[in-house]
């Protein structure tokens, strides 16, 4: 019987010729991700359970990246980033993405992809529910609790149950409207923010060989809202030459065989979809842009790991530029790298800050994830009454931006952007003809 790419991957990891989903197997973990929100926590148990005097089970092994709570005044933030550079002194860890210095970063998804921590084949574990971004490298990549993370910063390996696999096939080529967010939502939409629970969701077809690394994460990020375990992409070319121009590290590449077993299957064909959004308050709370045409919205919110890489504001700048919003639009780089790209990438013979200042956002905000998460209240672009926002962050539960009365809307960048031209939810091909 055939393997699936995800249980390929475990099967190397654990010494074992073959796994099948609900097998529970010790595996070798390569790469280990924590951040200042649940970095202390996990410090804590390693030192509770190995010893204060303990050394971790491979310095070039663990990465942190702080990038959550990082630009306020509030003191409990800068204490967790406080204890995640004591440690990283005290075991001298070579990637401490410090931001007080120049080696910071930004968001811990796309700066773990930027800066070669992201291999095919390879199983990486993170204390961050959309470590499954990692995923559109063709490796198992996963969020875990600080428990299972402090055993794995000891040891270097974790007990994990193999995931049965769900395929989903999106074929034809992208209409020009439509982005990897707009796939990922109709899919949520179609099997609900549980319906792949603790299953590794497979994405193939020539729809997904054709798209950039940017979109495949942005794929892979939104696994976890609909319950999975896990999200991958069988690496190729386009992954190949990614990796190897920033790492040399080696790596071994999987993919699933061709009598590999299923637990669904879904074929899709993308020249039929929508631009979409997910209403409030739920990721699956599916609907076309154009059904909800025309819904006021408060303020529109471009970044997060899923809508703030460079790709993200090359969209939102192909719709804003000419133009001006009506609402107030935060802009948020996801990394330093993109928020320095955002200056030389050009549009209708532009760069792209120029772009965003005529239309009258708000100036760039340090790149972190800020509003995503809610954050203190002084974090940028967080949301404090009953606003109504568009966002191309991955989740509107009540409260994930700030306030619990607000509406979040989930849309692509094209969407967003759109609608805040408008000052309403707006479909973008209403400006993408």
């Amino acid at each position: 019987m055939g393997l699936t790419l995800t249980e390929k991957i475990f099967a190397r990891h654990a010494q074992r010729s073959h796994v099948a989903p609900g097998d529970n197997v010790w595996v070798d973990v390569d790469v280990l991700m924590t951040h200042d929100v649940c970095g202390p926590g996990t410090i804590g148990v390693f030192e509770r359970e190995f010893g204060t005097d303990a050394k971790v089970f491979a310095r070039d092994k663990i990465v942190l990246i702080p990038d959550h709570y990082i630009f306020t005044a509030d003191k409990m933030c800068h204490r967790n980033v406080d204890i995640l550079r004591t440690f990283a002194q005290q075991q001298q860890l070579p990637y401490f993405y410090d931001p007080q210095t120049t080696a910071y970063k930004g968001v811990c998804h796309v700066a773990l992809a930027q800066e070669g921590h992201c291999r095919p084949g390879e199983i990486l574990l993170g204390t961050d529910s959309h470590t499954c971004t990692a995923g559109a490298f063709g490796e198992f990549a996963t969020g875990i609790g600080n428990t299972d993370a402090g055993f794995v910063l000891g040891t270097g390996k974790l007990l994990l149950k193999v995931p049965a696999s769900m395929r989903f096939v999106l074929e034809g080529a992208l209409p020009p409207y439509l982005m990897a967010k707009d796939l990922l939502l109709r899919i949520i939409g179609l099997i609900g923010v549980d319906g792949a629970t603790y299953r590794a969701m497979e994405f193939s077809g020539s729809c997904i060989a054709a798209m950039t690394m940017e979109e495949r994460m942005t794929i892979c990020n939104m696994a976890i809202e609909a319950g999975g375990k896990n999200g991958i992409i069988a690496a190729d070319a386009t992954t190949r030459d990614y990796v190897t121009a920033r790492t040399d590290k080696p790596f071994i590449e999987e993919q699933s065989d061709a009598a590999a077993q299923y637990f669904s299957e879904h074929i899709i064909d993308v020249a039929t979809l929508e631009p979409a959004v997910a209403q409030p308050h739920s990721p699956d709370h599916y609907a076309t842009a154009r059904a909800v045409a025309g819904t006021t919205i408060d303020q529109a919110y471009i970044g997060s790991c899923t809508g703030g890489k460079l790709s993200d504001f090359v969209a939102a700048a192909r719709i804003l530029a000419g133009r001006s919003v009506r609402v107030p639009t935060y802009l948020v780089p996801a990394t330093v790298a993109v928020k320095d790209a955002l200056a030389t990438t050009r549009h209708a013979g532009k760069p792209l800050t120029r772009i965003f200042e005529e239309a009258g956002c708000l100036p760039l905000a340090p790149p972190s994830c800020a509003a995503c998460l809610g954050g203190p209240s002084d974090t940028f672009g967080r949301v404090t009454g009953n606003e109504v926002v568009i966002s191309t962050t991955n989740r509107n539960f009540p409260g994930r931006m700030g306030s619990k009365n607000a509406g979040i809307y989930l849309a692509s960048p094209y969407t967003v952007a759109a609608s805040a031209v408008q000052g309403a939810i707006t479909d973008p091909r209403e400006y993408l003809a």
